[in-house]
């Protein structure tokens, strides 16, 4: 295929035209699939059925999980979350089904009491927060909800930019927080390195109130057991650098078991979850402590939750397989678009030419498929270059998937086309 760049006037308008028919014939199809979120699909919710057949009532210690108490979550379900998270089970509180749940907690409680003894975040007249970009839009809306000012930072293959990282935290008392997505991010599917860990590790902020809120939803969802990323541990780099408060990490079963129904936890230092069981206890008396313990007895250990998630990835690896083919085989030489390779996680993050993003997005609704909102995986839904598309594979069927594969490319094709004949003409 000759790329886009190297067509003459009369071959684009051609081409432009050849697009145009083939999109109204993609039209009739009466298309109409959702792949805007990363939903688990119905085959892998279906893995953990099992799960809600467990009738035991009694954690190991004795507990009645059917009575109030426990603010911490029950001791075999804080080791569990331990092993996956590479937290001691001592620094682990387990709760609901809701990660983000827990993090918006932790902003709420920030926000009206402070952290650790600061002055609540009301009580200051801005609070800032660095959003590495492409980001999780969730975490940007929770954000914008607080009315927190967001500073995009650039992502790149190692993880955020870290220069920037530095620069903005020590300067800056107003910067509060960071997102990150540390393995496999949302949406890029990108790890961070070594190196990058060890940098926030050894952060010295101006705010002694600033947290990084290590989000690490994807920690055991790759598709290859024989060939996938390693995460350095920033709990550990943390304490080696002696900021152990500087870090709260969050992990989830939504991508696990149920999406809906798992659990969650945050791992942290002893003295930020002496402060947050201070505040939360005030809040609840105890979570879903009968849902931990089906968990623990469904998973049983790490090697249990390895074994679970080779299930996960028979059903999502190939649909991985079905996008990157396509974009490969359809866009692959045309210099019109650019793409991640993960090795796990639940995207594909996709650069469109400058400008057409929205356009693409616009053209696949119009033909009956609903992708995410261009723009979503940017602060204030606002991506400055229009370019950066989020593919979510894992809900639709693969035979699904080829439909609105088929479809996307050639809203590619024929945005950037579109795009090239306004250059030109």
């Amino acid at each position: 295929m000759k790329k886009y760049e190297s067509l003459t006037k009369a071959e684009l308008t051609s081409l432009l035209n050849e697009l145009e028919a083939n999109y109204d014939e993609m039209k009739r199809k009466g298309l109409n699939l959702d792949m805007s979120r990363g939903k688990p699909s119905p085959e892998q919710l279906n893995l953990s059925n099992e799960l809600l057949k467990i009738d035991i009532f009694t954690a190991k210690d004795g507990t009645d999980c059917r009575n109030y108490g426990g603010l911490t979550g029950i001791t075999e379900a804080r080791q569990l979350f331990a092993d996956i998270l590479d937290v001691p089970a001592e620094n682990v509180m387990v709760a609901g089904n809701s990660s983000l749940n827990m993090m918006y907690d932790m902003l709420s409680r920030s926000v009206t009491h402070g952290v650790m003894g600061s002055i609540p975040w009301c009580k200051l007249e801005k609070v800032k927060f660095l959003c590495p970009v492409p980001g999780y839009d969730r975490h940007f809306k929770m954000s914008e909800f607080f009315g927190f000012e967001m500073i995009n930072i650039p992502i790149k293959d190692t993880g955020p930019d870290m220069e920037l990282v530095e620069k903005y935290v020590s300067d800056d008392a107003e910067i509060k927080g960071i997102w990150c997505v540390p393995k496999y991010s949302n949406p890029q599917g990108i790890s961070f390195c070594d190196e990058t860990v060890k940098r926030f590790a050894r952060l010295k902020p101006a705010a002694p109130d600033f947290r990084i809120f290590w989000d690490n939803a994807y920690a055991v969802h790759h598709f290859d057991e024989n060939n996938h990323d390693v995460l350095l541990n920033l709990f550990v780099e943390c304490e080696k650098a002696g900021n152990p408060d500087l870090l709260y990490v969050f992990g989830s079963f939504s991508k696990i078991s149920f999406a809906g129904a798992g659990i969650s936890a945050i791992g942290a230092s002893k003295a930020n979850l002496d402060f947050i069981q201070k505040s939360l206890a005030n809040q609840t008396i105890g979570f879903d402590k009968l849902n931990m313990l089906r968990h623990v007895e469904f998973f049983k250990d790490l090697s249990g939750i390895k074994s679970h998630m080779k299930k996960h990835a028979a059903i999502i690896a190939p649909k991985f397989d079905v996008v990157l083919s396509c974009l490969t085989k359809q866009l692959g030489g045309l210099e019109i678009a650019k793409w991640q390779n993960p090795k796990g996680g639940y995207f594909v993050s996709f650069e469109t030419l400058p400008g057409c993003a929205k356009q693409v997005i616009s053209l696949c609704k119009g033909a009956g498929v609903t992708m995410t909102e261009a723009g979503a995986a940017f602060p204030y839904g606002i991506d400055p270059d229009d370019s950066n598309i989020r593919i979510a594979p894992s809900f639709l069927t693969e035979a699904e998937l080829g439909s609105a594969m088929e479809l996307f490319v050639l809203c590619v094709k024929l945005a950037s086309v579109r795009k090239k004949c306004e250059e030109i003409f």
